[in-house]
């Protein structure tokens, strides 16, 4: 099996082993080893908490550059809705457009109209007998990789729809076809410009066995400057944006929910809240629902990490924006009731879930209640002195002898306190 591609990764040479990545990860993925912080590919969901938390910019997000686009002889740009919250000011999001043409993109293919399509498909889909339900959006990688990890049983519950960027690659690269005859599929490259790191792993690795459509992932952060230079009200701006409300709205959190135009939805962002929710679908503990919205990033994608503006702002600015935008510039046609095979995926990728401990269940019960005994030998105050994030991990990482009873400094002196007690 192929390695997963992480496009979250640690500089060591800035790393300090402060021990403030640990107590954010959302999935115990990091350890601290010889004074530096030491990422657990397996565990790892590429949520870029880690960047966001890291007080000495030590971990960072690796995405492709623009200058990887100069082999192809067709450049398609895919702009996330999220681009439009960066700037201040934009009334109409053709400048926008128009300035993705400047920096030498030749042709513009509007994410957010993807982003459309799949929320009429939704609707579709939520009406579709048989189907799991609270029913969980697709369109977050993070999510997907989360649910594979740490909710296995909650797989069922996914939509197999493909997220927006995919459908959009899909859609640009058949246009581009069509209207470039004398190009072949090679000559076309499919740029998509990212507000967080997961979409970039995402590309890297495929899905479940399918090869994405997109070819090359650029950060928000490494265009935008560029499209500052770029933009100009004073020039005479072609007309190119074929979306509206709902596909921008996508941007942030609640946007893909409110879109099914159904009242029985729940949207929530942030990868604490978002954990949470799930907790409560895998216990049943949650209230009937049609739809459940999940972003790992606060405020939904205007909070990733590979943004400029604050996600709050960038919302504000985005809110202001749609005031004037029609609701929707792209309609199923009258009396389709299906979805179409290119706009799904078969399975969900397969991983070792993080909770499994052994390779059989009685492995497994005799590693949790060596994990439990070792525990009970334990502080419990979580100080992370030991490398590990609980001290529950940490009894994890020594039943498993990937750590030594000694890296807890404070274990002889507990039980030293216990003896006395």
């Amino acid at each position: 099996m192929k390695a997963y591609e992480h496009s979250v990764l640690l500089d060591e040479s800035k790393c300090t082993g402060c021990t403030t990545c640990i107590r954010h990860c959302p999935t115990e993925a990091i350890r601290i080893k010889n004074g530096h912080a030491v990422i657990k590919s397996d565990r790892c969901i590429d949520c870029g908490e880690c960047i966001r938390h890291c007080p000495h910019n030590a971990k960072r997000a690796v995405s492709d550059s623009l200058s990887d686009m100069d082999r192809f002889k067709w450049k398609i740009a895919l702009p996330a809705p999220t681009l439009y919250g960066q700037f201040d000011n934009l009334d109409d999001v053709d400048y926008v457009l128009n300035g993705l043409l400047k920096i030498g993109f030749d042709e513009v293919y509007e994410v957010s109209k993807a982003a459309e399509l799949v929320s009429a498909y939704t609707r579709i889909y939520l009406q579709t007998e048989g189907i799991k339900k609270p029913a969980i959006s697709s369109a977050c990688p993070v999510i997907l990789r989360l649910i594979a990890l740490r909710f296995p049983s909650l797989e069922e519950h996914v939509i197999h729809m493909l997220p927006p960027m995919e459908v959009a690659a899909k859609l640009a690269r058949q246009k581009a076809m069509e209207n470039n005859p004398e190009l072949t599929p090679e000559d076309i490259g499919v740029c998509f410009i990212t507000p967080c790191p997961a979409k970039v792993s995402y590309v890297k690795n495929g899905f479940a066995g399918y090869e994405s459509a997109v070819d090359k992932v650029v950060s928000i952060s490494d265009v935008y400057f560029l499209l500052i230079g770029a933009m100009s009200k004073d020039d005479n701006i072609e007309s190119l944006s074929e979306s509206g409300r709902i596909g921008i709205g996508w941007a942030r959190s609640g946007g893909e929910a409110t879109a099914i135009f159904n009242e029985d939805y729940l949207a929530a962002d942030g990868i604490e809240n978002v954990i949470h929710v799930l907790d409560q679908i895998e216990n049943g503990n949650i209230p009937p629902l049609e739809f459940i919205e999940l972003n790992a990033c606060t405020g939904g994608c205007v909070g990733g990490v590979l943004t400029m503006q604050n996600p709050f702002i960038a919302k504000a600015r985005l809110q202001t924006l749609r005031r004037y935008m029609p609701v929707s510039q792209n309609h199923l046609p009258l009396g389709v009731n299906y979805i179409p095979d290119s706009f799904l995926f078969e399975d969900m990728p397969e991983y070792d879930p993080i909770t499994r401990l052994g390779g059989s269940i009685a492995e497994s019960m005799r590693m949790m209640a060596d994990i439990q005994n070792f525990k009970a030998t334990l502080p419990g105050i979580d100080c992370g002195s030991c490398g590990a994030p609980t001290c529950r991990a940490f009894a994890e990482d020594v039943i498993k002898k990937t750590a030594c009873p000694e890296d807890c400094r404070l274990r002889d002196v507990w039980k030293t306190k216990d003896r006395k007690a």
